[in-house]
């Protein structure tokens, strides 16, 4: 996710005079009860897991109401779109979970080498003690407890931080949380820069920051102090490739789903389309044609779509606008929050809206000489968090999926890929580091432990001294 997709209170101020001031707010008492509990052994069993993430269900279920509240206060999200991407994603999660979760539990066995028999080997998952989850304001409920899951699967306790910016969201997490989970393994703190800056200076033993690039640097640094292990899941700017042989009104209908979805205030929503110049035009009317099919022509009045999280982040987008050729749209409120699904025509693409990851319903259209233009385009700029690709073309499909490095990739759609628990999600290079959902999720708050055990039969003397030549011999036979 971008820098714009962290708030301003959540920046915390790196400067060295900063970091040496005594913080107002002082956490430490919070995370030592946590650490206990989580010595305790508490945490480790099936039954504490699986109790947990079924009391998360619940809480979802039974106030998926107040959610829905809280969603359309903060980013005016219609009940359907905040049920499929934060509600109904969240049951799925844990239903995944808790229908695998014995498994990942399990120890893994591993084959021992000839020379250390009799012996059997083992990898076991182990918790990594008490977590700090930083979450997003753009889906402010999912990207929260989603890892929340994972740390739960894992057998950690946590400090859960939600984003500030989406205050009703905020608000309704701080609240229901501690009355379903286990007081003693979790706590709740709301806040901004100071409380976030209090806990990046206690000694977690995992941070799980989703945000955008800038604040992600200050979390590893704070992270090194202590040697924690981190996941940042950041951002970029996604491209969107579309080569001649695609279905355009198809096309035009995905694209238009995956990036003007909460008003595309999206990580992963298309950043910038690359289309083939010889049919440039047509794929920008049938763009038009989808926006208007699944907004209206008037958006404003549609209720299905989204408002943009502040006032300052309109006028971060509109100020993109300056100077851009606007070819459909391009209507903003700053009082209402209210940016019309927007299309920017030929950007220079050294410009502040190519440049920038843009986290709004803008979309700027480039068109392109050839393929291969388009694959040198993406891989002269950063690695990004998606990339998506609409063709018939299998070769050029093979080739894209060869040459393009992004933290994912759909071929023919956008987003579907966060629906298979199966898949990792992630960030290469400056999109962001480690990855969840399903069983990478597990892993991501697991340390994975390896473990020998040996027999005291049959005990193998060549490993001790003296050194003959004939154990040198047979060292050098089964070692070397």
């Amino acid at each position: 996710m971008s820098e714009s997709e962290s708030s301003d209170a959540s920046v915390v101020d790196s400067t060295q005079e900063q970091s040496k001031q005594v913080l107002e707010f002082d956490y430490s008492d919070t995370l030592h009860a946590l650490k206990r509990y989580f010595s305790s052994g508490s945490t480790r069993s099936y039954e504490w897991r699986k109790t947990q993430l079924k009391a998360l269900s619940d809480m979802l279920s039974k106030h998926e109401k107040a959610f829905n509240e809280a969603l359309y206060k903060d980013l005016n999200k219609c009940k359907h779109e905040a049920y499929v991407t934060e509600i109904a994603f969240l049951q799925s999660d844990i239903k995944h979970t808790l229908k695998h979760l014995k498994k990942w539990m399990r120890p893994q066995k591993k084959s021992t080498p000839l020379v250390a028999q009799p012996a059997k080997s083992y990898v076991k998952s182990e918790a990594l003690g008490v977590a700090l989850i930083i979450g997003a304001w753009n889906y402010p409920i999912q990207l929260t407890l989603s890892p929340l899951i994972a740390a739960i699967a894992a057998g950690n306790c946590a400090i859960i931080k939600p984003s500030e910016l989406a205050e009703n969201s905020s608000a309704i997490l701080a609240k229901l949380l501690p009355d379903y989970l286990d007081k003693k393994a979790f706590a709740v703190i709301e806040g901004g820069k100071d409380e976030t800056s209090a806990l990046l200076s206690l000694p977690f033993d995992k941070f799980f920051y989703t945000g955008g690039e800038q604040v992600g640097k200050i979390v590893m640094r704070a992270a090194s102090e202590n040697l924690t292990p981190v996941t940042l899941e950041l951002g970029g700017k996604s491209p969107c490739v579309i080569d001649k042989s695609t279905d355009l009104s198809i096309t035009a209908d995905r694209i238009v789903w995956g990036k003007w979805m909460n008003a595309g205030q999206t990580c992963i929503a298309p950043d910038y389309v690359l289309v083939l110049s010889e049919i440039r035009d047509e794929f920008i009317e049938a763009l038009k044609s989808a926006i208007e099919k699944q907004y209206s022509a008037d958006p404003k009045t549609s209720e299905e779509y989204g408002r943009i999280i502040s006032q300052r982040h309109c006028q971060r987008l509109a100020s993109y606008l300056d100077g851009q050729k606007v070819i459909y749209g391009g209507q903003i409120d700053m009082q209402t929050r209210y940016i019309s699904p927007t299309l920017v025509l030929e950007p220079d693409s050294d410009s502040e809206l190519m440049q920038e990851e843009i986290f709004g319903p803008i979309l700027p259209i480039l068109s392109m000489p050839s393929k291969q233009a388009m694959i040198e385009f993406i891989n002269k700029r950063p690695h990004p968090l998606a990339a998506y690709l609409f063709t018939k073309d299998k070769d050029f499909e093979e080739e894209f999926v060869e040459r393009v490095s992004a933290g994912s990739m759909c071929i023919n759609d956008c987003s579907m890929f966060m629906l298979n628990h199966k898949l990792p999600f992630g960030g290469v290079g400056t999109s962001g580091m480690g990855r969840y959902h399903g069983k990478y999720g597990f892993d991501t708050f697991s340390h994975e432990k390896s473990v020998m055990s040996r027999s005291f039969a049959l005990e193998n003397q060549f490993r001790y001294a003296p050194f003959t030549t004939f154990k040198k011999f047979m060292i050098n036979r089964f070692i070397g």
